[in-house]
């Protein structure tokens, strides 16, 4: 069984994000970036599969700059077979993402695709959906656990009231959550091994996917500095103050 598992290249999860001057994106000139947090339980998920013999090859894919090749190799250390790189430099919305992913695996044929459920940076938690649904392929999203069972895999899911367990036919898309597992760090001999690992470069024409803006981004903001709290000595100056000032309630 092959898996494919989409990563994203995102400002490392530990470093304090910035607004560049003239407000149209976040600044990531000289950050430290890594692998989305969500996508390396995604990777670390599928190498188990391949640990347990389950799967037979771990193929990873990112869609971005030729700078994304670190987190490839970053994911090939972490036990992933072989990486491939939709080269480009557009700022993409996620239909687009995974328009390209379908046609990634349409060529990869794999049997089950595993991403993670959203990315730190856009939170949009849409890619995993959209691509099942262009794909045609079953899908269970916010995955904590993952069981391969012949031609189909069984998925406890995380939703608002607990959890619910489904079953679906392979080949499938799964989105995972965050008690999926617990991700590995790569070693320093897996990170030389992962050096000579193959890694292909294709682009979006080659593809066949069309650049579309599905979305646009008007302005984007720091948070506002939150402001100190206040004692209030009764339920209704608290009610007076939610009404009047902070005007949360009618």
């Amino acid at each position: 069984m092959k898996v494919l598992v989409p990563v994203k290249r995102v400002v490392d999860a530990n470093v304090k994000v910035r607004v560049n001057a003239d407000e149209s994106a976040v600044d990531t000139a000289n950050l430290k970036m890594a692998i989305n947090p969500f996508c390396e339980i995604a990777v670390e998920e599928a190498v188990r599969l391949k640990e347990a013999g389950v799967a037979d090859e771990v193929v990873v894919v990112s869609i971005g700059s030729k700078n994304s090749q670190e987190q490839l190799r970053t994911a090939m250390a972490l036990g992933a077979d072989r990486g491939i790189l939709v080269e480009t430099d557009e700022s993409l919305s996620p239909l687009t993402i995974a328009k390209a992913l379908k046609a990634v695996n349409d060529k990869e044929q794999a049997q089950l695709v595993i991403l993670g459920k959203q990315s730190i940076d856009g939170d949009n938690n849409q890619t995993g959906q959209m691509l099942a649904a262009l794909a045609g392929l079953a899908q269970a999203t916010f995955a904590s656990k993952l069981e391969v069972n012949g031609d189909s895999i069984t998925v406890t899911r995380e939703v608002d009231l607990g959890s619910q367990t489904v079953t679906l036919p392979l080949p499938a898309v799964v989105t995972t959550d965050l008690r999926l597992n617990e991700p590995r760090y790569a070693k320093l001999p897996n990170i030389m091994k992962a050096k000579r690992k193959p890694l292909d470069t294709t682009t979006l024409d080659e593809l066949g996917v069309a650049i579309k803006q599905h979305q646009q981004v008007i302005s984007v903001k720091a948070p506002g500095q939150r402001q100190a709290g206040i004692m209030v000595e009764s339920v209704s100056e608290l009610v007076e103050k939610l009404r009047n000032e902070a005007k949360v309630i009618a």
